[in-house]
């Protein structure tokens, strides 16, 4: 399962994050160190607990979760968003609600690498 996100990974291309950005409500001067961000997301398993930091030279946080259980976030940004993670067809799936808004952030391992494909409802 989650097993295979376990490991360091490595920020290497960044399509349309800044409208992502924009869509959440980011305001400028963050989304510009957000686009200057080449973070590396590192991936824990521990007794059923899973661990993801990501590491920036802008900032580092660090969440902690099992699949399937709602917890309070507090994302890099600073929204206060009502979290849950799921396993589906081999994607880790992220789903952030708060003031009205959703966003679905999937994880998948292709060729080797980890992709991510986020969007706002």
């Amino acid at each position: 399962m989650v097993e295979q996100f376990v490991g360091t990974w490595k920020l290497t291309a960044s399509d349309n994050f800044d409208e992502y950005m924009k869509a959440i409500g980011v305001g400028f001067a963050t989304r510009q160190m957000g686009n200057m961000a080449k973070p590396n997301l590192v991936f824990s398993v521990t007794d059923g607990v899973i661990s993801m930091k990501a590491q920036s030279t802008f900032k580092t946080t660090e969440i902690s979760f099992k699949l399937n259980e709602e917890f309070d976030e507090t994302t890099a940004d600073d929204r206060k968003t009502k979290t849950t993670f799921t396993f589906e067809n081999g994607k880790l799936v992220q789903k952030q609600t708060w003031d009205g808004k959703t966003t679905i952030l999937e994880r998948e391992i292709q060729d080797g690498k980890l992709v991510a494909v986020m969007a706002v409802f």
